[in-house]
């Protein structure tokens, strides 16, 4: 559902991504972990087709984005740093939005189940301005998945929500995955990566360290082997 090959990608004369091949494929759900700066959000951006790379190919779903953009994008959900939401308009209104973007014939539907979800019900008709971090977070999860996309980015899915909230995550995500959603998330929360991705991958200085399945990975030990490849490769 995800692939890349030697993707590149520069700005100027730094290079945040060298020669990344991931391949995910589809109903498969993979962690990406990586210190700060190892290039994970320029990865993401690329796949949501928001950042062309300098080099490389990327398919989704077998589609090159570069000649089927628009195509590409309507399998595709993410959720970056930035909401993407609009503060005068209400959480209903910003889902109903997006869902007209994508043309959802069950529109009402979707966005009341997925309010409900996310536990926004109470609050759908109150402005976005006036949501703290965490309820404008668990809105953009919304939005993100409103279209049921088949391929689903997430960078940092769980900044700004408290334990509640987090589970509530993960036990979307894990619905999602069931229902053969292929998710790509980043975290900085190694237990949390551990508990939510099928594989996990490290990214450092741009490069992929490490690939391995969840079962053949010990959770005692993994935080130990993370340092050493991030560290090893300063």
């Amino acid at each position: 559902m995800i692939n890349t090959c030697n993707l590149v990608k520069s700005f100027g004369p730094r290079t945040a991504l060298v020669g990344v091949a991931l391949s995910v494929e589809a109903g498969e759900s993979v962690t990406l972990v990586g210190p700060n700066g190892a290039g994970k959000t320029t990865l993401l951006r690329i796949l949501a087709t928001l950042s062309r790379p300098t080099g490389g190919s990327v398919h989704i779903a077998g589609l090159d984005p570069a000649k089927n953009g628009e195509q590409a994008r309507r399998l595709i959900g993410f959720l970056s740093h930035h909401t993407l939401l609009y503060d005068d308009l209400t959480a209903e209104q910003n889902l109903n939005f997006y869902a007209s973007m994508y043309d959802l014939d069950d529109a009402s539907a979707r966005i009341a189940d997925l309010l409900e979800q996310v536990g926004l019900t109470a609050r759908r008709r109150d402005l976005v301005r006036t949501f703290s971090r965490g309820m404008q977070q668990r809105l953009s999860v919304a939005r993100a998945v409103l279209h049921r996309p088949q391929v689903l980015l997430l960078d940092e899915p769980y900044t700004g929500l408290d334990p509640n909230a987090s589970q509530a995550l993960t036990d979307l995500l894990t619905t999602l995955a069931g229902e053969g959603c292929t998710i790509l998330l980043t975290t900085h929360n190694l237990e949390r990566g551990l508990a939510v991705g099928k594989r996990v991958v490290v990214l450092t200085q741009g490069r992929i360290v490490y690939d391995e399945n969840r079962k053949a990975i010990d959770p005692t030990t993994f935080p130990e082997t993370y340092r050493a490849l991030t560290t090893s490769h300063v």
